[in-house]
């Protein structure tokens, strides 16, 4: 029965992914989609925990960046 569960959320997660990567091409929003699926996925496959670290890394240096751009435009 745990097989089953396990194996329930590898494919749950796979097509939360499957529907991040296209809503990267489509209209949509891919930023909830894809670390969904990859935190779903990373219960199974450590490869998706690391794509996760990576993915959560790039999120937080690109949130940065954007308050740094937001408190540049606010100052002038």
């Amino acid at each position: 029965m745990e097989n089953v569960k396990n194996k329930a959320i590898a494919l749950l997660g796979a097509v939360l992914l499957f529907i991040g990567v296209l809503f990267i091409i489509l209209p949509g929003p891919a930023i909830l989609f894809i670390p969904l699926g990859l935190v779903l996925l990373s219960f199974e496959y450590p490869i998706a925990k690391q794509w996760l670290k990576k993915y959560q890394r790039y999120s937080r240096k690109t949130a940065v960046q954007m308050d740094n751009m937001v408190r540049k435009v606010r100052r002038y």
